[in-house]
């Protein structure tokens, strides 16, 4: 018995049983399927106080739907390089919070996130490819693998705030609502804008080539205008005399809730510019590993 345990360490190996110390090398690009959830964290909507950007300002209602694709390069076993596509709604609304100044204000948006992203991703649970056979009683256990990750990248995204008016949905970038391309040195924002995602992921392997995993990642952008809100009011004569009586009614709406009587002059804090935007995903994804050929394989599997 000690000789046929003996023989089996030796053939083995060679015949690709058990797995290589490179067999990893053989499946260092996966494409990635993901579904799921987007969320915003901004100026409009938010928990029942003063706007603070960060978690517990988070609103659960306006999450939306989100999905993706992807391809995972690996280094080593720990480390990868990961190229993503994203798509993703955010969407805010001052009249989900209790916060008095937020409530009243009474604005609200909608806007499509199109990413598109390379993150850096380092495993602090490596991969771990089971063997086919436990070599101590010789019975069957099919082969899993585990991966845990964090990851920081660089993003390139798209947005375009919208914003709803008597049943229809209008771009409000164009309208100028903060005196955007209206007053003197103040341009339009642009709708291109870079993205740092920084996040967190899990992901559980059947086999050698499929599995599934779940991922988390939040957005650190450098504008403030994803919900087309930022700084102070502007005139609302000089923009309905630019951009017609539409871009001054999206600009301050206070009136409609408060008896058509504004509350707000020019230079009241409209936003909070200190805050830039962040956006964010959580997704459950479905992987499948390229396996490669090599060349001096006795058995191709």
């Amino acid at each position: 018995m000690r000789k046929i345990y003996f023989l089996l360490l030796l053939i083995l190996p060679v015949i690709g049983i058990g797995q290589a110390p490179d067999d990893w090398k053989r499946y260092r690009y996966e494409i990635i399927a993901n579904i799921g959830v987007s969320n915003f964290l901004g100026d409009l909507g938010g928990a029942n106080q003063i706007g603070t950007h960060y978690f517990r300002d988070l609103e659960f209602s306006e999450t939306r739907f989100a999905l993706g694709v992807g391809l995972r390069y690996k280094f080593t076993p720990r480390l990868a390089m990961r190229y993503n596509f994203n798509y993703g709604t955010v969407a805010g609304d001052d009249a989900l919070t209790g916060d008095p100044a937020r409530h009243n204000r009474n604005l609200s948006f909608r806007s499509r996130i199109y990413e598109l992203s390379g993150n850096f991703e380092a495993a602090f649970l490596k991969d771990k490819g089971g063997h086919k056979y436990r070599l101590h009683n010789i019975i069957g256990d099919k082969g899993y693998e585990i991966y845990s990750y964090v990851f920081i990248g660089l993003g390139f995204f798209h947005y375009n705030p919208q914003a709803e008016y008597q049943g229809k949905w209008y771009d409000l970038q164009p309208l100028g609502t903060e005196g955007e391309g209206i007053a003197p040195g103040v341009p339009l924002y642009s709708l291109w804008q870079f993205s740092i995602p920084i996040g967190i992921g899990f992901k559980y392997s059947f086999d050698k080539q499929w599995g599934i995993g779940l991922e988390y990642g939040i957005r650190k952008t450098f504008t403030d205008y994803i919900d087309d809100v930022s700084n102070n009011y502007y005139s609302p004569e000089a923009i309905k005399s630019a951009n017609g009586p539409l871009a001054a009614a999206l600009a301050n709406r206070t009136g409609e809730i408060n008896g058509n009587q504004s509350w707000v002059t020019p230079g009241n804090m409209r936003g909070q510019p200190q805050y830039k935007d962040s956006y964010m995903f959580l997704t459950l994804n479905v992987n499948y590993k390229i396996k490669r050929k090599r060349s001096n394989d006795f058995f191709k599997t």
